[in-house]
Order: structure tokens, then C-alpha cells, then sequence
């Protein structure tokens, strides 16, 4: 389908035109990636169903939220990108720190995709998993860098599909193969989804709170509520493809705590899944379902490096160059793309694991970004000194909580910094609106509220 693409809003927001069939799949299978077939096996493997809180059920209630709440006034604002909102909301100045912050969420969730690339390779192939995540890099770099978004989500039609039947092929392969009795016998302490006593309630909030508030408006979600064709589309397809990752969800999380009974004392606990394949499906239905993962594992990178590179593109270097034709910004996107590309393979090489990657890759600047776009969407309270300190605070909070500080509410701490923040600079702006914000209370410069096309 590159071929189809004559302008940056064909290969970006695939023209605006998804209806139903597309926007639901899309929405599931770009979240139904490896963070949840491999990442939540595994955690679930090696931690019960605590491990699961953010996958598949923290994931899953941030696309019901981004639907129930999100998805109509962002499709009204005809964005090209997320970061335009904040253009158009507060400043241009908002605009550009909000991408900064972004787009390391977005390497770093294409580097969890990478690595469980890798990792199925691993398991499949028996080479070393570096140079199986070497291997993903290249094909995940060559897929991206040629396909838009309108060939990504066919791409994820397609995948969704065989991976669901994959998934279900197995979990009854299991079954009848004894993977029931096997499940009866799971220890009780688990399948205790909030630690079952004996985690802090402080950190179960935490864990739960990364996924939800970090992910509900993530970049890559925002990317299909914009590409569909009207609001009622953009809120229903949400509900549904959130509905339908709820649901398939539950199919690696029977197979982590059955793999832990099954094949107990595994190093690497995020090969449980394709392990299990290999085990119990016959050689043509396990190359069947490995290829089926493998390519929900391209469809979900591949959103993560497009968001990045048309974040780069559309907001930061367009707009410095000045006139460019629509040729040259498809170009400039694909460049960007091939750049992040390698960035994300060098962060998987020394990433610990996938789930540890996708839960930095929710919490990084996320904190700020949720609140700015909570108040901006909903509010004419605060303009670019309340975003900016918002976004600030947030990060700074959560990257010296976490890093530095080694705080266990870490995020906590952040989305309650970014909103201290947020109404302390929007008070100041509404005593001082000639100095704070040219345009007057909570609203941006004439100029700065135009869309670009």
C-alpha cells in the first residue's frame, strides 16, 4: 500500500478513513503485542496473576477509559499527530517539549516489541537470543520504514486475527493434553491479582496506576482514534477492540500460570509461551502460530516507530524548515522511522526484559502528558506556563523517584506533582493573563490555535 501514499496524512492518519472492521483490530492488535503474549506470560510465569496488573488488565481498562472519555474530543480536534493538540491548546513551545517526552516512550515500547521478537526466534531457533533480536531489528526496520499507517492496520486485521486463533488453537491443545489438571493444581497465592496481602497497598495503586493513567492517551492509541472516520466510530471502536483485549488477554494468562506448572524453573521466563507452542502443537500449527506472533510483534513496533518518527517529522523539524512539499514530509517520517528504528534495537539489546520495558515505557513522561491533555480537552483553566510546568514536574519527578530515589509510588508521586504544578501555574496565568498568555485566559495565540494541514 506505500504506494497509495501522495500526503503525510495519508501515511500518518491513513487518510482519516477507518470504519469499524479496521478501527477495532487496529486498537487490539496494536496493544496485543508482545508485552502481552510474551511479557505478561512471563511475568505471570515467574509472579502469579499479580504480574499481570498492567497486562492484559490495566492495558485493557486504558483503552475502555480512552473510549469512554477520550476518543470523541480528540477526534474533533482533526490532529495529525497528538503533539498538535498541545499546539493548539497552550503553545507551540508546549508543543515541542510534549514531543521530547514522547517519543522515548515510544522507543522504548518498540524495544519491548524487538526484544520479544527476539526472544520467539530465540525459543523457535535455539540461536542466541542477541542475534535473534539483531535479525527482528533488521525486518522491523525494512517493514516500517515502507507501510503507512492505512497498510499497518490491514497488517493488523489480518494478524489479529490469526494470533487469536493461534492462542485459542493452543489453549485447547494444552487442554486435552493435561494443561487443565495442571491449572487445578496452580497454588492459590498465584491467582492473587492484587499480591493477596502481602504487596503494600501503596504499590498495588502504583502498579495499576502506570498502566491506566501512563497508556490512556499513549501516542500510538491516539494515532487510531484520529485515523477513524467519525466519533461515534473513534468512541465504539475503542469499547470494543478494549472489550476484545480484555477477553483474548486471559488466554496468556491461563498459559503463564499453567507454564509454571508445566515447565518450572525456566531462565528466561518470557519464552514460556512460545516453549509451550513448541511442546504441544504439531510442527505445521506451531509455524503457524510463531508466524502469526511474529507478525502481531511487526504490526505493534510498527506503530510504536511511526508515532515517533511523525512526532519528530510533523511537529519538530516541518515546521523548522518551512515550506515543504507533501512528498518531502512522507520522506522526512520514513527517515525518522529508520532512525528511531536502530535506536530501539540498541535499547533491546540492554533491556533486562520486555515487561520492564513497557512498564518505563508507560511511566516516562507520561504523568505530565496525562494531566496537560485531561485539562486542555476538558478545561479553558491553564495555558503554556500550567502545561509546562505540568509536563516539567512530571518528569523530573518521576525520573529522580524512580532512578535516583528508588521510590516504590514513583508514578504516584509524578501524576501528583504534575497536577500540583498544573494548578499553581494556571492560578498564576488567571492573575496575570496579559504577562502568562497573550491571547487571554487558558487559550492560546490566535496563531498558534490554526491547525496545519
Amino acid at each position: 500500500m506505500s504506494g497509495r501514499i501522495r500526503s503525510e496524512d495519508d501515511y500518518l492518519v491513513a487518510g482519516r478513513s477507518l470504519g469499524y472492521g479496521l478501527a477495532i483490530f487496529t486498537i487490539f492488535a496494536t496493544w496485543f503485542g508482545a508485552e502481552t503474549v510474551v511479557g505478561a506470560a512471563g511475568a505471570i510465569y515467574e509472579h502469579g496473576l499479580s504480574g499481570g496488573s498492567a497486562d492484559p488488565f490495566g492495558y485493557g481498562i486504558c483503552i475502555l477509559v480512552m473510549g469512554a472519555v477520550f476518543a470523541v474530543p480528540l477526534w474533533r480536534r482533526k490532529l495529525t499527530t497528538f503533539a498538535d493538540l498541545f499546539r493548539q491548546r497552550f503553545s507551540v513551545g508546549v508543543e515541542r517539549l510534549a514531543v521530547l517526552l514522547m517519543v522515548p516512550t515510544s522507543l522504548l515500547w518498540a524495544a519491548a516489541q524487538v526484544r520479544a521478537f527476539g526472544q520467539v526466534l530465540s525459543a523457535s531457533s535455539n540461536l542466541d537470543v542477541d542475534l535473534t533480536i539483531t535479525i527482528a531489528a533488521a525486518v522491523v526496520i525494512v517493514y516500517t520504514v515502507a507501510g503507512g499507517l492505512l497498510a499497518d492496520v490491514w497488517t493488523d486485521l489480518i494478524q489479529g486475527i490469526a494470533l487469536i486463533v493461534g492462542l485459542v488453537v493452543l489453549a485447547v491443545a494444552m487442554l486435552v493434553d493435561g494443561g487443565g489438571e495442571a491449572l487445578r493444581h496452580v497454588d492459590p497465592g498465584q491467582l492473587a491479582l492484587f499480591g493477596g496481602g502481602e504487596v503494600p497497598l501503596y504499590e498495588v495503586v502504583e502498579s495499576w496506576a502506570i498502566p491506566i493513567f501512563g497508556s490512556v492517551v499513549a501516542a500510538e492509541l491516539v494515532a487510531r482514534v484520529i485515523a477513524t472516520r467519525s466519533p461515534t466510530v473513534a468512541r465504539n471502536a475503542c469499547l470494543l477492540g478494549g472489550g476484545l483485549y480484555l477477553v483474548v488477554g486471559l488466554i496468556p494468562v491461563g498459559l503463564g500460570l499453567v507454564g509454571a506448572r508445566l515447565i518450572p524453573g525456566l531462565e528466561h521466563g518470557e519464552q514460556i509461551l512460545p516453549l509451550l507452542a513448541l511442546d504441544y502443537l504439531h510442527p505445521v500449527m506451531f509455524a503457524i502460530f510463531a508466524g502469526a506472533l511474529l507478525s502481531a510483534i511487526l504490526s505493534t513496533v510498527d506503530s510504536a516507530l511511526l508515532v515517533s518518527g511523525s512526532l519528530v517529522s510533523h511537529n519538530l523539524v516541518v515546521p523548522l524548515r518551512g515550506d515543504v512539499s507533501e512528498a518531502g514530509k512522507v520522506r522526512l517520517a520514513r527517515f525518522f522511522v529508520f532512525v528511531f528504528g536502530l535506536i530501539a534495537y540498541a535499547i533491546a539489546l540492554q533491556a533486562e526484559g520486555i515487561y520492564d520495558l513497557v512498564q518505563q515505557a508507560s511511566a516516562f513522561g507520561s504523568a505530565g502528558i496525562f494531566v496537560i491533555t485531561a485539562w486542555g480537552l476538558f478545561s479553558r483553566f491553564g495555558g503554556p506556563v500550567a502545561a509546562t510546568g505540568s509536563l516539567l514536574a512530571g518528569a523530573a519527578i518521576w525520573i529522580v523517584g524512580s532512578y535516583v530515589m528508588g521510590w516504590p509510588v514513583a508514578y504516584l508521586a509524578a501524576l501528583t506533582g504534575a497536577v500540583i504544578a498544573y494548578g499553581a501555574g494556571g492560578l498564576w496565568e488567571s492573575r496575570a493573563p496579559s504577562a502568562a498568555n497573550p491571547a487571554g485566559r487558558g487559550e492560546p495565540h490566535p496563531r498558534q490555535s490554526q491547525v496545519r494541514t
